[in-house]
């Protein structure tokens, strides 16, 4: 990449800066068969990637790829309808964009979902999982090469990379909402082939609950630019890779997202008004 992030950074905005408004509360990133939420928002501006300057466009099946702007239940939010993954062939400082312009409309906290197999057994198709914490098995990292005090620190520290008073609020708002959940640990790869049950068995021995494609670069570079993080899995095929592991389809994979996706939004109703809107 020859231009800066900030110079990237500075572009992207600049282009959208006067249809975006207002400045956003809250941010939110929708994964794989989770792109419906956004259509909840009220009073909403809609800017497709391709509008964005130096925006990467989305190529995943059922990710729109826009950028949504307007109300949810009662908060001013930005949502990325679509996410930006690595094996689309991204770098992860272009998927890192989308973050630090979430932060530039506003957002000082993020809300990430995902699709995510279940590495646990306990987990089955169709149930919701907090993310506590992550393994970054994807082997790149956003913030390698040069780094820019303006957007985040050069080392920052991911002890905390999922705010646990965030985490609480999320865990009442569930309660409320009726809605059962696990917490766990996300295990991040790069794909896009799914897992051999070897390292399905692998992952869970090193402390996965569930896997996926994306989430990790995201969550990297929201702790770098400062902003708080609270995660939500969509479990949607069981990949324990133990002897009765069956074979998953996309088809699957989206169908159970669907299901997970009405759970996601039942507790988000609950927990928006709750966020921080400031650091």
């Amino acid at each position: 990449m020859t231009e800066s992030q900030l110079a990237r950074l500075n572009r992207a905005h600049a282009s959208i800066a006067e249809r975006a408004g207002a400045p956003a509360e809250i941010a939110i990133m929708l994964g794989s068969g989770l792109g419906h939420l956004a259509e909840a928002v009220e009073d909403a501006t809609t800017i497709p990637y391709e509008e964005i300057k130096g925006f990467p466009v989305s190529t995943a099946p059922s990710h729109k790829g826009q950028l949504v702007i307007g109300r949810l239940y009662g908060r001013r939010v930005a949502v990325m309808q679509g996410r930006l993954h690595l094996y689309e062939g991204w770098a992860p400082q272009e998927i890192a964009l989308a973050v630090y312009l979430l932060k530039r409309l506003g957002s000082a906290t993020l809300v990430v979902t995902n699709a995510a197999g279940g590495l646990n057994s306990d987990y089955g198709a169709g149930e919701v999982m907090l993310i506590e914490d992550h393994l970054n098995f994807t082997g790149v990292n956003p913030l390698v090469g040069p780094n820019d005090e303006a957007i985040g620190l050069r080392f920052p520290d991911m002890s905390r990379a999922y705010d646990p008073d965030l985490l609480k609020l999320a865990a009442d708002a569930a309660a409320r909402a009726g809605q059962p959940f696990y917490r766990g640990i996300y295990a991040g790869l790069q794909g896009p082939s799914l897992e051999t049950s070897a390292e399905r068995r692998f992952l869970r021995n090193a402390g996965g609950d569930a896997v996926g494609m994306s989430t990790v670069t995201e969550v990297i570079a929201a702790v770098h630019a400062g902003m708080r993080v609270v995660g939500f899995s969509a479990i949607t095929n069981a990949a324990t890779g133990g002897p009765d592991q069956q074979p998953d389809t996309v088809e699957d994979v989206l169908h159970h997202a669907a299901i997970c996706g009405e759970k996601i939004e039942a507790i988000l109703r609950e927990l928006l008004p709750h966020l921080p809107a400031g650091t």
